[in-house]
């Protein structure tokens, strides 16, 4: 476990019960943002592939 990880860890123990929520949900977003972030590369990646396969074929 990374340091990083580990200071994380250890703020989230000092952290009230009732608290955690907006914590989860500021996760949740958190990941949310980079799945649509890494869908758009590959949606990307693949556009270009197309175009070089397009272009291959001239």
């Amino acid at each position: 476990m990374t340091s990083l990880r580990k200071d994380a860890f250890e703020l989230l123990e000092k952290m009230p019960e009732d608290k955690l929520t907006f914590i989860i949900q500021i996760m949740q977003g958190l990941d949310g943002l980079y799945k649509n972030d890494k869908d758009e590369r590959e949606q990307a990646f693949e556009r270009l592939e197309s175009m070089r396969r397009k272009a291959d074929r001239m």
